[in-house]
């Protein structure tokens, strides 16, 4: 199906997500790859993940027609969390996307 997803690609999409999450909410997350989202000094609460999460998953399929959950089994049983950090879920939802093309 031609050439895969690339990090910048996606890393872009999330970074509008970011955008849209972020006037919508009080937290407030950095568009920056190290910007740790959950966890000691994360950017949001387990209610602020979830809401994040799906902002994303739409703007991802919007911007990739391709549907996407971060909430699945794959996802929630990875050693590292892809919930970690903005660049640690770039890199979870990159790798998701070039394996379901």
């Amino acid at each position: 199906m031609g050439a895969g997803v690339s990090v910048d690609q996606v890393r872009n999409s999330v970074y509008a997500a970011i955008e849209s999450f972020n006037a919508d909410e009080v937290q407030q997350v950095a568009r920056q790859e190290d910007c740790v989202l959950l966890g000691p000094g994360g950017a949001v609460d387990s209610l602020g993940l979830v809401r994040l999460v799906m902002v994303v998953e739409r703007r991802i399929e919007d911007d990739f027609g391709a549907p996407i959950s971060l909430t699945d089994e794959r996802a929630m049983s990875q050693r590292n969390s892809p919930f970690r950090t903005v660049g640690t879920l770039v890199a979870y939802i990159t790798t998701a996307l070039n394996e379901a093309r």
